[in-house]
């Protein structure tokens, strides 16, 4: 049986199409799962139409996959045979003239509400001390807990993706600590801005403090072996931060970039400028956010209850 060509496509996607490891991980993930079923069910070498049918299936009914997590792993078998039948002639893509139903229903973002952000927040003490005259208010190794705190803060201003955040250098940000330049999907460069004064300041001399300590080309948030923090081990902390404070559903990276556009757009930030900051390509991704914030409005009006109040005279 002619294995799944992993490494080579990978290698391929990212040579040729410059894809983030982000998105190599998950391909990796995606062709790992189709291998394991290829053999499991004894599929036709090369595959065929039905067998990919049969996969889906399999993901939805046998392992209760969700409709995202098909799509995408469906969209990669597509992207793997498309190019291994470019360089192999003698194995044509299965999805060749098929029709599958991808469609993933859409779900409103769930941000965290204020309440929770503010707890967390506390939970986490500052950076540093505020005075800068303390020269032992900068600490020679900031521990996990206040960089996690740190990051969370980051995340609401910024609405940066954890991928984007865990890929700064040293250099990406200014000299004064308040603009942040960040390469996103696509390779897409754009700068986010670090708002209130207090983030400024503990941000800008845990700034200082790496540059001083590790140069300007170093990773700027890294781990306890200083090596670059991953967003996986990041996503780690927030499920022990999520534990700790009994917070449910947990904490996410994505629910705090959720939460940086819903605030913004409930505070009468233009849609653009929302776009612009998040970073999407096309200004419906940032649309879907207006409707979790129409959620909020219904709330606020339905807790005033203003009809009840005029009837009461």
């Amino acid at each position: 049986m002619t294995k799944i060509r992993i490494n080579d496509f990978e290698n391929y996607c990212r040579e040729q199409l410059g894809l983030s490891e982000h998105s190599l991980r998950a391909y990796r993930q995606d062709l790992a799962a189709f291998a394991k079923f290829k053999q499991k069910a004894k599929l036709n070498d090369p595959p065929l139409a039905a067998d990919i049918i049969d996969f889906q299936k399999d993901l939805r009914e046998e392992q209760g996959v969700s409709p995202a997590t098909i799509r995408r792993r469906l969209v990669t078998l597509r992207s793997y045979y498309g190019w291994l039948a470019e360089n192999d002639t003698s194995c044509p893509s299965p999805f060749e003239g098929l029709r599958l139903d991808m469609r993933v229903p859409k779900r409103l973002p769930r941000p965290v509400d204020r309440p929770t952000l503010g707890a967390v927040f506390r939970s986490a003490q500052h950076i540093v001390q505020l005075d800068p005259s303390d020269e032992l208010s900068v600490p020679k190794e900031i521990p996990a807990a206040q960089i996690t705190g740190l990051i969370a803060r980051l995340l609401i201003v910024t609405g940066l993706r954890i991928g984007e955040l865990t890929s700064l250098r040293v250099c990406d940000v200014s000299g004064a600590a308040t603009q942040i330049r960040v390469r996103g999907k696509g390779d897409r460069e754009r700068t986010v801005y670090v708002a209130n004064d207090r983030l400024q300041t503990d941000f800008k001399r845990f700034w200082e403090d790496r540059c001083d300590a590790a140069g300007s080309q170093a990773w700027l948030f890294t781990n306890s072996m200083g090596d670059r923090l991953t967003p996986q081990a990041f996503r780690k902390r927030l499920r022990t931060l999520s534990k700790s404070l009994r917070i449910e559903p947990h904490l996410t990276p994505h629910r705090f970039r959720h939460s940086a556009a819903t605030l913004l757009i409930e505070e009468g930030v233009d849609i653009r400028l929302v776009q612009r900051l998040l970073g999407h390509a096309s200004i419906a991704t940032t649309e879907i956010y207006t409707k979790v914030s129409d959620n909020s409005l219904s709330s606020a009006v339905s807790a005033a209850d203003t009809l009840a109040k005029v009837d009461a005279y």
